[in-house]
């Protein structure tokens, strides 16, 4: 059994100070947990008109996505590892001025390759959640730390419907791209500021010298293995590109685990992490990434598909938010009582709970799919399911490891998770594209109905995985806050 290490916050001097003031600091991470979470969606329903307004293939224009993925991939890592170094106020300004950055050249772009770079500046804002989350660690009490972990999570699904409307209501009135980034510019600036006024970093910084070759080879092996798997479709997955990609990933984790284990100070602590209550939350982090971007891109094309086929609902994107919404309510809901269920069940069984919630509107989906009403009811069930199991997900990540270790912790968590995206991502178009007829409009019903019942499956296992964990380690966890 590991044993739980204090937060700051029950040390002398470690509280952020009155109940106003950590309100604050709650409110301004927390927008800009938003923030970051609506610029990871911003561009996905614009890519048919960037194809057409650049004279681009699928294929490039995918890169205005997939670029931003591999940035964050990169950078979550290193800024969350500088976070425990140097502090995670810093980096989370860092995060948000690259953001910001990023915000205006995509507006400023009126070509392809600006727009993918400018996407690239906006990805690296992806570690800002597991800093956001590491700093409420630091400086929060501990009866208070699930609580706030949860609202910092539920940004992540409510910056993506969100996002969906700021476009959808954008494209309705404007043929241009920019207008939707000229917004995260504004968005980004205000909530710099919010986060510099209201943020608090008394956590302690352990400082020293970065790990530079440790996040180079990091850095090289995640984008090779995170660029196998998302261009595996459109490649081939047995096509030479792509394993070799494979390979070198494979070959590069191989020789940064050994450089990791011998180095003074590694960007990762690939001992700690790979103990069993890391591998626990990692392993839930991965599956729960697999269907949450599996469904959320799934139901986003399930809306869009045309009448008809015969089931579609000839939805519009402004449709897709909209229908979003009960998902967003409960999910914030399930985040601000989420607290109190991980100080009552622990962090592992509440985890284990949520992600059964999500097995359960995957499977309402596969068997229900004839309407608006049957994916309202879908997004209220799973806003309950992962507005509860991402707050117990961030909880169980950094509950065990030191104080010191918070950032990389949190940020290895999430990291995992976007992972688990990718390869829910691609083994869904994979179904997708075999249940497409030659020269028809869409695919078939039955292939939906497929990915639903696999991203059941893949909930169902994370479901089991944390409820194992939470009967392996009962008692362990002081209720799961640390």
């Amino acid at each position: 059994m590991a044993a739980t290490v204090p937060a700051v916050s029950d040390v002398a001097g470690g509280r952020t100070g009155t109940g106003r003031g950590m309100a604050a600091q709650l409110a301004a991470l927390s927008a800009a947990g938003l923030v970051v979470s609506v610029q990871q969606t911003l561009v996905l329903p614009l890519l048919p008109r960037l194809m057409a307004a650049f004279d681009a293939s699928v294929t490039a224009v995918t890169w205005v996505f997939t670029v931003s993925l591999l940035a964050g991939a990169i950078t979550t890592p290193l800024l969350s590892r500088f976070g425990d170094l140097y502090g995670k106020k810093p980096m989370i300004m860092v995060a948000l001025g690259l953001q910001l950055a990023g915000s205006a050249v995509c507006a400023l772009s009126g070509s392809l390759g600006p727009l993918i770079a400018g996407r690239a500046l906006q990805g690296t804002s992806m570690a800002l959640i597991p800093l956001a989350i590491a700093l409420i660690r630091d400086t929060f009490p501990r009866h208070r730390v699930a609580t706030a972990i949860g609202f910092i999570s539920a940004t992540m699904g409510i910056g993506g419907t969100l996002g969906m409307i700021v476009t959808g209501l954008v494209a309705a009135r404007t043929d241009s791209h920019r207008p939707v980034f000229w917004i995260n510019v504004a968005l980004s600036a205000a909530v710099l500021a919010l986060v510099a006024a209201c943020a608090r970093d008394v956590g302690a910084r352990v400082g020293g010298r970065p790990d530079v070759p440790g996040a180079v080879l990091l850095g090289g092996w995640l984008v090779c293995l995170l660029l196998g798997i998302s261009q595996g479709n459109s490649w081939g997955w047995a096509s030479p590109g792509v394993l070799g990609l494979f390979a070198a990933a494979a070959a590069g984790c191989a020789v940064w685990t050994l450089v990791e284990l011998r180095v003074r100070a590694p960007l990762v602590d690939v001992r700690l992490l790979a103990g069993a209550q890391s591998l626990a939350a990692n392993l839930t982090a991965l599956l729960l990434g697999f269907a949450m971007f599996a469904g959320f891109t799934l139901s986003a094309q399930f809306i869009q598909t045309p009448e008809a086929t015969g089931y579609g609902m000839g939805g519009s994107v402004l449709d897709v938010g909209l229908l979003s919404l009960p998902s967003t309510v409960t999910m914030l809901a399930a985040s601000m009582l989420a607290g109190r269920l991980v100080l009552w069940l622990g962090s592992a069984f509440a985890l284990a709970g949520g992600a059964a919630f999500t097995a359960l509107s995957f499977g309402w989906l596969a068997l229900w799919n004839d309407g608006p009403v049957d994916i309202m009811m879908f997004g209220a069930i799973q806003g309950l399911g992962l507005g509860t199991a991402y707050a117990a997900m961030g909880t169980l990540a950094v509950q065990h490891v030191p104080m010191h270790q918070s950032g990389i912790a949190s940020g290895i968590n999430s990291l995992v998770r976007v992972a688990g995206g990718s390869v829910g991502g691609a083994a869904t178009a994979s179904v997708i594209a075999a249940c497409t007829p030659p020269g028809a409009i869409a695919p078939e019903l039955r292939g939906y109905v497929l990915c639903f019942v696999i991203a059941a499956v893949g909930a169902g296992l994370a479901a089991a995985v944390a409820a194992l964990h939470g009967v392996r380690h009962r008692g362990g966890e002081h209720h799961g806050i640390s």
